[in-house]
Parts: structure tokens; sequence; C-alpha cells
């Protein structure tokens, strides 16, 4: 097996644990979400985003790039990369152009 496949077989499982770890988690309620208008709407979406649309993997709000007005997020500079070449293909994927 190479390299590439066993990083890849280790990130996944590593995922799948935290994604487990999270869920176990107390939940606690949400407070209530402040007056929706035109001006915060794109801020919500935003920070509604929490999935890499490449790998969807959990984001890392250092790691985005500015696509049409908007802030996406990624898990790692390597996703970036590849949302630039085609973003068209991932934009069924963030909540930020969902219509």
């Amino acid at each position: 097996m190479n390299h590439k496949k066993i990083f890849l077989l280790t990130a996944g499982l590593t995922i799948m644990c935290l994604l487990v770890i999270m869920g176990c988690q107390k939940k606690t309620e949400p407070a209530a979400p402040p007056p929706a208008t035109e001006a915060n709407a794109t801020a919500t979406a935003e920070i509604e985003q929490k999935i890499c649309p490449v790998m969807e993997a959990p984001i890392n709000k250092n790691v985005f790039t500015v696509y049409q007005g908007k802030k996406v997020y990624f898990c790692c500079p390597d996703c970036k990369a590849v949302f630039e070449k085609n973003p068209e293909k991932y934009l069924s994927k963030l909540p930020q152009f969902a219509k």
C-alpha cells in the first residue's frame, strides 16, 4: 500500500472517530437566532458551513477562498486548490450558495 493510501485511510478513520466522539457529547439548547436581515444573510450562511465541500471533512477556518463574494472554507490547502480549479462542481454542497 503506498503512502497516499495509508494517509487517506488514517485521515478517514480519524475523522470518523472525531465524528463519533462529537456525537456523544451532551447537547445544549441553541440560542434563538437573530432576526434575519439581508445584511447578515451572507454572514449567517458562512457560519453554517462546517464541512469541506471537497473532502467532506470538518473545516479549518484559516483555510478559505472568496468565491462570488462569499467565503468558502476547506479542511486543508489541497482542497482549496481542487475547488479553485472547478468551483461549480462543489456549489451544491455549500449552504452559502443554497437557493
